[in-house]
């Protein structure tokens, strides 16, 4: 019995020091010239630094505004010295995470050995203008993690494991929404869009949001919302109008990475100028994971879908209609013969968001940015159902990493602040904040007072405050239950309270009382939960399944 699983063990050791890891580990971009550029940044306030023409500095809402320019390995050295903190405050979320979900030293080690196999061809996938940033980034790493991949290499393998979220949807941890309105659509005619990111990977992973402006050497100045470490695009516009926003699609899991999708959006974004020319960017870019990118354009008053897939390519456009919208399914004629994609449609809640999203915008009429930031902040379901907070069909989700608003036509963008999109929309006009940097005003602030859109009063109320303390308690005992440790009951009704019409609340009340073979009361919960908005068709079934089991063992 024991050959053949010797046998698997050998072919696995043959895979993980053979297939180009080794020459993927020891690879490294052109780095020359590096010794001569500055890394030494100067702190002149609380919460503000600079570097050369370069700085940082923290606002009044918590956003942290960068500025960057000149060729990639300055801008590199320049991002990395300037958000060092935010940097090893993500690599230790990050990294921590790991050692939370795979706390054997063994295991870890495994992992790490898959990584770098999965990860064996990535670098010939990322422009040498992005590995070159990506260094300058990477020089200001923690080098407690080194044992896991180098810097650089860590780095890496940071922008595709964006992807490798995107994949595993069973995580949920992806489900943005996106829309666009022009001509009769909005107040004024001119082209709006706005988009919740909703990708969460934790809480400490949202607490430092960067709103970026990058000065490069070659392509166009643009602005990007970010974080610590990401070079890559999910949310961002440049100069020439340009918006680009991104939006998973279903993918199967992969089992090699190319090139992540964030960095095709970057790359879109500081060279396209119009529709055509972001196609034919996506185009010649080979990725690993299926993703709509929704590009606005303020030179033709329009916005498109770019659909990208490992093995299909698809470009959506609307007909008749002035409007658009995005969810997590594709739309392109591409995609019309697609089953994993009609699957999506079917099974998941992209289908009802795509649906509300629809409503929301007949409802409010001829948009403006204030409208957009309600529509964005919604957390009601279809005909303005109580579905519960938190519930993955509304369109505020209460886990966005952030909500964007743009107004390409006049370069302005806003970007929200904590907790969620639910912070104030603070605002940018890219015109002015490049004018500031680039005369060496360094202007403070950064942001346009009189355009930020104040935050919802709902973080307020007695109503947050209570979604705030269930969505720690259920995670907590969703803990529990998963290892089979002891809840209180008073927990669980504590849980229901909290948050009434939601209904993975009754959800976990089910699973408390079916472990505690009190099957009359799992039934009545089971049921309690089928009553409500069920996020998947999945989830359906499961509730239905537990119902089932939970009478047989009545009897």
């Amino acid at each position: 019995m024991k050959r053949p699983f010797n046998y698997i063990i050998l072919i696995f050791i043959l895979l993980f020091t053979s297939c180009g890891i080794k020459r993927s580990m020891q690879q490294r971009p052109d780095i020359s010239g590096i010794e001569e550029i500055d890394t030494a940044r100067t702190k002149i306030g609380q919460d503000h630094y600079i570097l050369g023409a370069n700085s940082l500095h923290k606002n009044k809402y918590g956003v942290w505004e960068l500025y960057v320019e000149g060729n990639a390995l300055e801008r590199g050295v320049a991002t990395g010295s300037l958000t060092r903190d935010l940097i090893h405050k993500q690599e230790n979320a990050f990294m921590g995470k790991i050692e939370e979900l795979v706390p054997s030293d063994s295991y870890r080690n495994f992992l790490k050995k898959t990584v770098s196999w999965f990860n064996r061809k990535l670098y010939l996938h990322v422009p040498e203008e992005y590995k070159q940033e990506i260094y300058g980034v990477s020089r200001f790493g923690l080098e407690k993690y080194d044992d896991f991949a180098p810097a650089y290499i860590r780095m890496l393998y940071f922008h595709g494991a964006h992807d490798i979220g995107h994949a595993l949807q069973d995580l949920m941890l992806v489900g943005c929404t996106s829309f666009a309105a022009w001509n009769e659509q909005t107040e004024d005619g001119q082209l709006l869009l706005g988009r919740n990111f909703d990708f969460y990977a934790g809480d400490k992973f949202a607490e430092d949001k960067i709103a970026e402006f990058v000065n490069p050497e070659k392509g166009h100045k643009f602005m990007m919302y970010t974080w610590g470490g990401m070079i890559g695009t999910v949310s961002g516009m440049n100069a020439k109008g340009l918006t680009v926003t991104i939006n998973a699609g279903k993918s199967k899991m992969p089992l090699i990475a190319k090139t992540p999708i964030s960095l095709v959006a970057r790359e879109i974004l500081q060279y396209a100028g119009n529709t055509e020319e972001a196609i034919a960017i996506a185009r010649k870019r080979e990725v690993f994971v299926s993703e709509a990118i929704m590009v606005g354009s303020a030179v033709e008053r329009k916005a498109i879908l770019i659909e990208v897939s490992p093995h299909n390519f698809g470009v959506y456009e609307v007909e008749n209609s002035n409007r658009m919208v995005c969810s997590n399914h594709f739309q392109s004629e591409a995609y019309s013969g697609d089953k994993r994609n009609q699957r999506t449609i079917k099974e998941s809640h992209t289908a009802y968001r795509f649906k509300r999203m629809q409503q929301l915008l007949d409802n409010k009429g001829q948009l403006n940015p204030e409208k957009a930031a309600e529509i964005l902040r919604n957390r009601k379901g279809i005909d303005e159902r109580l579905i519960g907070y938190g519930n993955e069909k509304a369109i505020n989700q209460l886990l966005a990493h952030h909500g964007i608003i743009f107004k390409p036509e006049e370069k302005k963008v806003w970007v929200s602040a904590n907790p969620y999109q639910l912070g104030a929309f603070v605002a940018y006009d890219l015109d002015t904040v490049f004018k500031g940097f680039e005369g060496g005003q360094g202007q403070n602030p950064v942001f346009d007072r009189e355009e930020v859109i104040p935050a919802d009063d709902f973080i307020y109320s007695d109503k947050f405050r209570d979604y705030e303390e269930f969505r720690k308690l259920s995670q907590e005992i969703n803990t529990n239950l998963n290892k089979e440790e002891p809840v209180s009951e008073e927990k669980i009704e504590r849980l229901k309270k909290l948050n009434p019409y939601y209904w993975k609340a009754y959800m976990m009340a089910g699973r408390y009382y079916y472990n505690k073979e009190e099957y009359k009361k799992a039934v009545i919960n089971f049921k309690q939960a089928r009553k409500r908005e069920v996020t998947t068709l999945p989830d359906e079934q499961y509730l239905d399944k537990m119902i089932r089991k939970s009478y047989r063992k009545m009897h």
